[in-house]
């Protein structure tokens, strides 16, 4: 059977976008997507939805976008590539809720291919809970990984340790969360092994929603305070300095003249930074503080 074209490809995350912002209005119960139909100028376009004042979310979006057209020089350079034109298509979430008992979450999907024959898929998934709670570390390594087991033994552990790296906020010295899986560059090397691997990306965008709704229900409800809040913007204004000088994705999008709402669509309603700032010893905001790192085993950790 022949491997999808990219036309077929950018079809079928359309489909995931629309399973996904689906579920999520039916998890958050009040809330509804708005739809944002945008063209980029140097070819291409995409949907943005964006979903605000929820009953858990507060803020959301989850985009859709599949561009095209010459590469630009800076990307050419950056990625060690040859002169050709390029198709880009992925979806992209970042959900942030109400309430900081409920954790930050982000996934993206995507699919790169050059006229000359070069593509790859990347993507992935983590957490950025304001609040470690180490039940919930492990619930979440555990789906992640039963999807990655079902298509390569070795997805896992390799993801894994690739998303400690990637998301970690080097001039803070901390991890943006509690990791998950992050890959990039997996070129096929047959039909058959292109097929696996979008049947994997597929797999991480239909797990999303189970994911968040679990989340959405267990912890919605549970009651905070004033000084819970003020952690939340502090652990948001964190997040925002991760996605404005680190992430590769807001960079690529940029240098692409992408279309810069969309990318910043990340962003959360408000965020806080306190010069100086030190949690309380013994105290909750403390233990997430000491257990941003990498490599932290959370399928076993137990504080």
């Amino acid at each position: 059977m022949a491997r999808k074209t990219k036309e077929e490809i950018a079809e079928i995350y359309k489909g995931i976008q629309d399973h996904i912002t689906s579920q999520l209005e039916l998890h958050d119960g009040e809330g509804k997507f708005k739809e944002d139909l945008w063209q980029r100028a140097d070819g291409g376009g995409g949907r943005t939805r964006i979903f605000e004042n929820g009953k858990v979310i507060e803020k959301g979006g989850v985009a859709f976008s599949a561009v095209h057209g010459p590469t630009p020089d800076k990307i050419l350079k950056k990625l060690g590539l040859d002169q050709a034109d390029f198709f880009a298509t992925g979806v992209s979430i970042v959900l942030h809720p109400k309430s900081p008992m409920v954790p930050i979450i982000h996934m993206n999907i995507r699919y790169f291919e050059m006229d000359n024959g070069t593509h790859w898929f990347g993507g992935g998934i983590d957490l950025t809970p304001h609040y470690i709670d180490p039940e919930d570390a492990r619930y979440f390594h555990t789906e992640v990984k039963k999807v990655c087991d079902q298509y390569d033994p070795t997805y896992y552990p390799k993801f894994k340790s690739w998303a400690d790296d990637y998301f970690y906020v080097k001039h803070r010295n901390e991890t943006r969360g509690i990791g998950g899986i992050f890959y990039d560059r997996l070129s096929a090397t047959s039909d058959s092994h292109f097929e696996n691997i979008l049947k994997f990306s597929l797999s991480l965008g239909r797990l999303f929603p189970d994911i968040y709704g679990h989340f959405m229900k267990k912890n919605g409800a549970v009651p905070y305070g004033e000084t819970e809040k003020a952690w939340q913007n502090l652990r948001r204004g964190r997040y925002v300095e991760f996605n404005l000088v680190w992430d590769a994705g807001t960079k690529f999008g940029l240098d692409t003249n992408g279309r810069t709402e969309s990318i910043l669509m990340s962003m959360p309603p408000q965020a806080e930074w306190t010069y100086m700032h030190e949690p309380t010893p013994g105290s909750a905001e403390a233990f997430t503080q000491q257990h941003l790192k990498k490599d932290i085993d959370w399928l076993n950790f137990h504080p």
